[in-house]
């Protein structure tokens, strides 16, 4: 059998879940892999240096080694520039455009999907009100602009012929958008990077992107609030406008090495977490270290985090909506409940979401469907 993987954008600034769902998606299959720009064959660092990956067009367009997001209207026409007729299984890695490849009808397509486009779904408003791209004339053209792209997800949609969900949150998102089901497999979290630390220090932590989304102006509000020490971790478009909000009490850090984000998630008292996420490897993260969650209830954390006030082995607790008000609450009831958990437990839910488990479920979930599609 002959596999070819195809993943959106491979550069050295992208390095989260779906990067490490690539990673062991190669660890236990033998792929041939293509994106729509690859820099990182080049890069020493990267365990793909010196591989040969196929790339699009859009690998020679300026300033592409940053991201390809300004190209956004060409993604769709590159991702079907890529020739995959020498393959017998397509496995698409997307979160964009990757499973919009063009396949035959004797080749059979796995898509592991990380959402529907959120930029064109669920974020539209968001994304477009945050983006002077999004006002007067130019906001004429991109609300056009994501018309198109979702009719053109939704017809990619039927290029697949089994959806892969990283939850049961973007199994729904994949049913809404386009009326197929998908089979959950949570995605693979390096736990061993995390040590487990019993010893917990006085203060709490949020690792995040700061984009609107993931509320960390909500978290750095709420202990404003509760006057109680947080350290905040994580670079974005809204670093400078989280720093004018902070209070003594609450430490900016901006983006950190992987070895300072470490010691603070092990060291904290607690992780905080306000996103709606789909997912949420960080969350997990937190759990390997043994520091237990407080959490928006909502999306993935629903599926990762079990709150201590319905599970005696339970390894945080969520609030019921993103205000500071409801988060205040939360943060004073884990302060009552505090000495009710048990590092080691919270660390024993982490490893149910270890790299070995995702390669076992994802190998056995495609050898399946093989038997399936050669049946049709």
């Amino acid at each position: 059998m002959k596999y070819a993987l195809i993943h959106e954008w491979l550069t050295p600034k992208a390095t989260g879940g779906s990067e490490l769902v690539v990673r062991e998606i190669l660890n236990c299959l033998e792929a041939d892999l293509y994106a729509l720009i690859d820099f990182e064959s080049t890069n020493p660092q990267s365990y793909l240096y010196g591989r040969e990956i196929g790339k699009t067009f859009l690998q020679h367009l300026p300033r592409s080694q940053n991201g390809v997001q300004k190209y956004l209207p060409l993604l769709p026409i590159a991702i079907e520039q890529l020739d995959l007729r020498a393959y017998d299984i397509i496995l698409s890695s997307s979160h964009t455009v990757a499973k919009g490849v063009l396949t035959s009808p004797a080749q059979m397509h796995v898509c592991y999907c990380y959402t529907p486009m959120r930029f064109a779904w669920d974020l539209t408003f968001d994304y477009l009100h945050s983006n002077r791209m999004g006002r007067g004339l130019p906001g004429i053209l991109t609300r056009y602009l994501l018309h198109r792209l979702r009719q053109w997800d939704i017809l990619t949609a039927n290029r697949v012929d089994y959806f892969i969900a990283t939850s049961q949150t973007t199994a729904r998102r994949i049913w809404r958008c386009y009326r197929r089901p998908a089979t959950v497999i949570y995605p693979p979290v390096n736990i061993d990077r995390f040590p487990l630390q019993s010893a917990k220090q006085d203060f709490y932590v949020t690792v995040s992107r700061l984009v609107s989304y993931k509320q960390v102006a909500l978290i750095v509000q709420a202990f404003n609030q509760l006057k109680r020490p947080l350290v905040v971790i994580g670079g974005g478009p809204e670093l400078s406008k989280i720093q004018k909000l902070a209070q003594p009490n609450v430490q900016i850090l901006g983006a950190q090495p992987d070895a300072v984000v470490e010691k603070y998630m092990s060291e904290a008292k607690a992780f905080v977490y306000a996103a709606y996420e789909d997912f949420g490897i960080a969350v997990v993260e937190a759990q390997a270290c043994g520091t237990p969650v407080i959490a928006y209830g909502a999306g993935g954390a629903l599926e990762t985090v079990r709150d201590i006030r319905q599970h005696p082995s339970g390894t945080g607790l969520f609030f019921p909506a993103q205000t500071v008000e409801a988060l205040v609450a939360a943060v004073e009831t884990f302060e009552e409940l505090a000495k009710n958990f048990h590092p080691e437990l919270i660390r024993d839910r982490a490893s149910q979401f270890a790299p070995t488990i995702f390669q076992k479920r994802y190998l056995d979930f495609v050898e399946n469907s093989w038997q399936q599609f050669k049946k049709q």
